[in-house]
């Protein structure tokens, strides 16, 4: 079996090539349906947004016997109002989060009351607070902006570093397609996405867009190279600078998720921390997409939009002749 070393070699040299570009129509196609399906997920499990999107009240029981019970939280805010709609998260090893609809002052008061005696603490072990939903409205509106500054600056500081709008619309469908597919992992799997998911949100199309800049560098420096003596069609030559990248995009994926995903199993399992988990899973789950959308969208796509160019066109179809004439397989 080749060590990982030897396999970059060849991936490098071209010896061993993986067919991004050659068999581009099925991982097309596999991204439309993983598209599609993720678009779909919300119309049948419906998006879960965190308090701090939606308003509501929040409680919070310090001091908990061990082992920590989560019914007894929802029975206690249900004592009081019946049609409550809880979400119960255990923090830490003695600590009882409560989420709830937005409710009204003496309503908190008679929750308080009744999670203390619950759960047998003092009131003071009850913390209260309450997120109106015009703030969360502000969050959401900000949250947005930011996704779309991010992208726009995006487009325009691609196209001015490759000097080709082709190669800005091609990161710009990468990204979106990881955005989609991992908000649509998490209303699948019923992960809520809170500002601290948003972070991570943005934090992964950052990886996704220097993942991806890493190889549109590689595939300028060959395609430059595409002079009336290469051998290579230009397809060709797009797909040897991912393969000669590839070794690199799965280290740095495997690099990223290792730390990322013990840090989502310390804040899930052990210290309850739900900004950490959060941020953490949101990274997690789009650094394995991001680099999917690299290698089988964004490098296939963008040679697709240049191959059809007059010039490129012509220098392929003379590879292709020169081929035909030394009785070289096309």
């Amino acid at each position: 079996m080749r060590s990982m070393s030897q396999l970059g070699n060849d991936l490098y040299s071209g010896k061993t090539s993986f067919p991004f570009v050659g068999r581009r129509r099925l991982w097309f196609l596999i991204a439309a349906i993983l598209v599609v399906a993720s678009a779909l997920v919300p119309l049948f499990r419906p998006i879960q947004f965190s308090i701090e999107f939606t308003g509501g009240s929040q409680f919070t029981v310090s001091g908990v016997a061990t082992p920590v019970d989560q019914l007894i939280a929802t029975e206690a805010v249900h004592s009081v109002v019946p049609d409550a709609t809880t979400k119960v998260t255990t923090v830490g090893e003695d600590s009882v989060r409560v989420q709830t609809d937005q409710l009204e002052d003496s309503e908190s008061r008679q929750v308080t009351a009744a999670l203390a005696e619950a759960y047998d603490v003092p009131e003071s072990e009850v913390s209260a607070s309450f997120i109106g939903p015009s703030w969360g409205a502000d969050v959401t509106r900000q949250s947005l902006w930011g996704l779309a500054i991010f992208l726009a600056l995006t487009f325009l500081i691609l196209a001015l570093y490759f000097r080709t709008w082709k190669m800005s619309v091609s990161a710009i469908i990468g990204l979106v397609d990881v955005l989609v597919i991992t908000i649509g992992v998490y209303a699948l799997f019923g992960f809520e996405i809170s500002p601290a998911a948003v972070i991570g949100f943005l934090t992964i199309l950052s990886y996704a867009l220097y993942d991806t800049t890493v190889v549109f560098d590689k595939i300028r420096e060959n395609t430059s190279e595409d002079g009336e003596v290469s051998g290579r069609t230009f397809g060709e030559s797009v797909n040897l600078a991912v393969n000669q990248t590839l070794v690199r995009s799965i280290n740095t994926t495997v690099v990223a998720i290792l730390p990322t995903g013990a840090i989502l199993f310390i804040g899930l399992i052990w210290v309850g921390a739900q900004t950490l988990t959060d941020l953490s899973l949101s990274i997690f789950v789009g650094t394995i997409v991001a680099a999917y959308s690299t290698l089988f969208v964004a490098s296939p796509l963008y040679s697709l939009l240049r191959e059809n160019e007059p010039a490129i066109k012509a220098r392929d179809q003379r590879v292709t002749d020169a081929r035909a004439l030394a009785g070289t397989p096309v």
